[in-house]
């Protein structure tokens, strides 16, 4: 049997849906199944979709001329540590 062919990964979309559906019936019938308020379901949507986009929201506002991301800043790049002037004032050089 191939490594592939083996787990819940590997079965039908169906089969995986009425073993899950089996596990969320058993867990509400003994009462340890999580009861989400509508503020919580709200609040986990919204850090997902927080995390999901992040990479995109940050390719995005680097690739934006004339703005700088969060590594290019001096905190990031170890402080006043000889890596030069980026800030606003003019350079002495």
């Amino acid at each position: 049997m191939a490594k592939e062919d083996r787990g819940f990964a590997s079965m039908d979309r169906a089969k995986q849906r009425e073993i899950a559906s089996k596990g969320g019936k058993a867990a509400h019938q003994k009462g340890t199944a999580h009861e989400w308020t509508s503020e919580e379901a709200r609040d986990a949507g919204r850090k997902g979709g927080l995390a999901s986009h992040k990479r995109r929201r940050e390719q995005l506002l680097a690739s934006e001329p004339g703005s700088s991301s969060s590594t290019d800043t001096q905190e990031d790049m170890g402080g006043d540590m000889g890596i030069g002037n980026r800030g606003s004032e003019p350079s002495s050089e």
